[in-house]
């Protein structure tokens, strides 16, 4: 008679250690959601700015945790977004909350989607044009 592959250790409680080893030691070998969140953003920026690069200026982009929101805010919402114009000699700023955003987000479509919508909204806002004008795949409030 032939015994049953085991696939626990003998108390039951299965492998221990990762199931995946890192590619170089020392460091984690699956990303954290910060870092797909950054690399999401960074190619959604990448691609609008070299874009619009010669019409924007100099623009900093830029991912925070969450917003600042003062103690008298009194909006039930918290900002997805913020930009703040340059000025003299000051970049322009356009700034992600990644928590607010992931919070409305229930799957990775709609997350780049949503990414995608902020980005080119507020880039068409500094440029003063429609966002559907900023990149084609841009869908608007539909």
């Amino acid at each position: 008679m032939e015994r049953p592959r085991r696939t626990r250790d003998r108390r039951g409680r299965g492998m221990r250690g990762p199931g995946v080893r890192p590619e170089h030691p020392g460091t984690p070998a699956l990303r954290t959601k910060r870092e797909r969140f950054d690399d999401l953003v960074l190619g959604i920026v990448t691609e609008v700015d070299g874009r619009w690069q010669d019409r924007l200026g100099l623009v900093e982009y830029a991912v925070e945790d969450a917003p600042q929101v003062p103690d008298d805010w009194d909006t039930g919402t918290v900002p997805l977004s913020s930009l703040v114009r340059g000025t003299g000699g000051a970049p322009t700023r356009l700034v992600l909350f990644r928590r607010p955003i992931e919070h409305r987000c229930e799957t990775r479509g709609d997350l780049e989607a949503l990414v995608l919508t902020l980005v080119v909204e507020q880039v068409a806002e500094l440029l003063g044009i429609d966002a559907s004008e900023v990149d084609p795949r841009y869908q608007g409030d539909d």
